[in-house]
């Protein structure tokens, strides 16, 4: 079957004609591949806080003989005792129970197991550095260490946001070390695939939500996509790292600056002494051009605040000053101001 984008339409390039049997192959990718499909690859995930946990949970669940790496010891302590440190997850009790009555799931901060791992799935935190640049310390130091502990037949996947080129321009030389890059496609394999947890949400659990997959080559998307198949629901392949690592902080753009949008209408129509939750369920009521944002208390969280900063950043790096991206800042400021001079009043 040929390659289709996210709209169902065909993707021609030959380089992402997808066969993922075909001759041409390195012996590694067919090894790998052979041990996906048969489910008696082993998973590491990197990092088990919101999103890697239940992350390594949905791989266990399928069948696969999963690793968990983190720093924190008592996080480890606690999945080994079997207790929840994430409440919000649904059954979080059962959950942790059954990883740690599990045969088949280990928790460990010993990054040398990763020698270990034929999937390694990298989920941890891309905070913002004193002036507002992309802070990738984390990644850099799961890239050191499986340069230290890698072996051929190794896929590497980074879930967490970032820019576009991260994946590229900054895992991979991490991962080689002063190696050689023809062994991208060989003996390693990279692949982004970003990490769409909504923390809280009981209807869409991890393992049903659209996973968005792109390689930094074909081997790699092949390889990546296989694993992402075997666990959720729908994969959606796309042209490269660099376009999944944008469409992910594209969704994460388009929330802020929405709600920093409907927010400040709603100080304007309070103003006007117009009801703005009145208005937004009258402009819902057309069937195309609009989706509805409410008021609330702002932007929050772990990466709606953050993900702005990093698009601008990369955008200034090539050049193009992204005065719309940031002006959700300048409004959620105003905003803040405002509260704070009524309540002075």
């Amino acid at each position: 079957q040929g390659l289709k984008d996210a709209n169902g339409r065909p993707i021609e390039e030959e380089w992402m004609e997808f066969d993922m049997d075909r001759q041409g192959f390195s012996q590694e990718y067919q090894q790998l591949l052979d041990k996906i499909r048969r489910r008696t690859a082993v998973v590491g995930v990197i990092g088990l806080g919101y999103v890697g946990l239940p992350l390594a949970s949905t791989f266990h669940s399928a069948g696969y003989f999963t690793i968990g790496f983190d720093a924190d010891l008592e996080v480890i302590s606690a999945l080994e005792r079997g207790q929840s440190y994430l409440e919000h997850l649904p059954n979080s009790t059962e959950l942790f129970q059954q990883l740690s009555d599990s045969e088949k799931f280990h928790a460990t901060s010993d990054m040398s197991r990763l020698k270990q791992v034929d999937a390694i799935l990298i989920c941890v935190p891309t905070p913002l550095g004193e002036n507002f640049e992309p802070d990738l310390r984390y990644i850099e130091s799961c890239g050191r260490s499986i340069a230290a502990a890698r072996r051929a037949g190794q896929l590497v996947v980074l879930e967490s946001t970032t820019y576009p080129g991260t994946t590229r321009e900054k895992l991979l030389p991490w991962i080689l070390e002063g190696g050689c890059e023809s062994s991208l496609g060989r003996d390693v394999f990279l692949a982004f695939s970003p990490e769409r947890e909504d923390p809280g949400n009981k209807i869409h659990q991890m393992a049903s939500i659209p996973k968005l997959v792109g390689g930094l080559d074909l081997p790699s998307s092949n390889l990546a996509s296989a694993l992402y198949e075997s666990s959720f629901k729908q994969v959606i392949r796309v042209r490269s790292a660099e376009v999944a690592e944008a469409a992910k902080i594209v969704e994460n753009v388009y929330r802020s600056v929405n709600i920093a949008l409907v927010n400040e209408l709603k100080m304007v129509l309070n103003k006007m002494n117009i009801d703005i939750w009145e208005v937004l369920d009258a402009a819902q009521t057309k069937p195309f051009g609009f989706h509805r944002f409410d008021p609330g208390p702002g932007w929050g969280g772990h990466c709606i605040p953050v993900d702005p900063f990093y698009l601008a950043w990369k955008a200034r790096s090539v050049g193009v000053k992204s005065t719309f991206i940031l002006v959700r800042r300048s409004r959620e400021e105003q905003e803040q101001e405002q509260e704070q001079e009524q309540e002075q009043e």
